[in-house]
């Protein structure tokens, strides 16, 4: 596990802290959210959103809360620090552009993701989302927080700051916004680059968690992933600046350490949650982070990341 400004994180892939223990081929107990006065879900295992229905998709295969958010209209998806415009494809849209857009952005579960604004260490800035898992803690992608291999000099390595706006509605900020200077990634991210392995955390100085509330995670077997709808919102950088986007689709296929969807994302999305709803509660199982010709994927939430994420949440 890798965490800044720590120069000295132990060398390896995760570590699975003591007290996890599971069967290899069971589930784990997953973490629960903090979702009072959540909107319901519907049998579907989708968000009840106006305008969308899964049924009329297509299958699988195919600062203060006044405060103006800043303009991040020219801002680029942070995966294209790390991979410019080599063969790593970013979040992409595969056909009928499906996502809808999510106007009531200050209710939960909407206002448990936010946009980001990163800085990198040369100063360059990009646009990337997060989600709560605790008062002081987000989830995101590795990339967002640990920029690897760019060819630029002065870029690579923790970024130097993001600013996190919860539910942010394109000007409108309605639980503010605060900046992080404190992440977390594991060592084969910030180390070997491995797109396996790309996930980290962003610690908040202030709890600002416990206004927006969060999202519970956990850790699934392959069956009952393949069963599962994936749901996830997120800021893309292809729509107006700063709103918030929801799709959802059947899980395509799982491997030990990805997941892969038919879900319409787009650069700016990284590092969302891809989540189920389980009795109105909703518990992530990936973390969003690429994309590929028929589907897209994000890091899996095995036992070993589930263990990290317990650790960064405390």
């Amino acid at each position: 596990m890798a965490t800044k400004p720590n120069p000295h994180a132990p060398v390896g892939n995760d570590i699975e802290e003591a007290g996890i223990t599971v069967k290899k081929s069971s589930s784990v107990p997953p973490s629960e959210g903090r979702d009072a006065k959540s909107v319901k879900g519907t049998v579907q295992g989708i968000e009840a959103v106006a305008g969308f229905s899964l049924s009329a998709l297509r299958a699988v295969g195919e600062t203060a809360a006044d405060a103006k958010a800043p303009d991040t209209s020219k801002l680029k998806d942070i995966g294209e620090a790390s991979y410019g415009d080599r063969s790593v494809i970013l979040e992409t849209v595969h056909g009928v552009d499906n996502r809808v857009k999510i106007n009531n952005t200050g209710v939960y579960p909407w206002r448990a993701t936010a946009s980001l604004l990163i800085t990198a260490a040369d100063n360059s800035q990009w646009i990337g989302t997060g989600w709560f898992i605790s008062p002081r803690t987000l989830v995101t992608a590795g990339h967002v927080v640990f920029i690897k291999g760019s060819g630029v000099p002065g870029r690579d390595g923790w970024v130097r700051r993001i600013q996190v706006m919860p539910g942010r509605n394109g000007s409108s900020l309605p639980y503010g916004s605060v900046t992080a200077t404190s992440f977390r990634s594991v060592t084969a991210w910030t180390n070997s680059g491995n797109a396996e392995y790309d996930y980290g955390a962003i610690i908040l100085p202030t709890p600002l968690g416990n206004s927006t509330g969060w999202f519970g995670f956990g850790s699934y077997t392959d069956a009952d992933l393949r069963a599962t709808v994936g749901n996830i919102t997120g800021y893309p950088g292809d729509k107006p600046s700063g709103t918030q986007w929801y799709d959802a689709r059947r899980i395509a296929s799982v491997s030990s350490r990805k997941v892969y969807y038919d879900i319409d994302t787009a650069g700016g999305q990284s590092g969302s949650a891809v989540y189920r709803i389980k009795s109105g509660k909703r518990y992530a199982f990936a973390i969003h982070a690429y994309g590929g010709g028929t589907t897209n994927s994000g890091t899996r939430i095995n036992a070993q990341v589930f263990s990290n994420l317990k650790n960064w949440k405390a």
